[in-house]
């Protein structure tokens, strides 16, 4: 008689990747600008733009979660400074 998956081995099964998360999109002429004009799906050029936010030292030193924006990034986020949680907001704007 087999035995029913426990909850531990469930969760030890690997996840499938979302389609929709790994479809190549467009970034606007404002976020190509950091990115790279290619299209890519959305994981990299989340990726991208955290290498850019960390390479130019973005980050604010005394709270890192929020992210202080250079003229690059004013354009994607609309202003001077955001969080780390509403990135994605943002980019998900410029990104068709």
């Amino acid at each position: 008689m087999a035995k029913a998956a426990t909850k531990t081995e469930a969760a030890k099964a690997p996840r499938k990747p979302n389609p929709a998360l790994l479809k190549p999109l467009k970034p606007s002429a404002e976020l190509a600008a950091i990115v790279g004009a290619a299209p890519l799906p959305r994981p990299e050029v989340v990726s991208k733009v955290w290498d850019y936010i960390k390479q130019h030292k973005l980050q604010n030193p005394s709270n890192k979660r929020e992210i202080l924006a250079d003229a690059k990034l004013e354009k994607v986020f609309g202003k001077k400074s955001t969080t780390m949680f509403e990135l994605n907001k943002f980019l998900a704007a410029h990104l068709s």
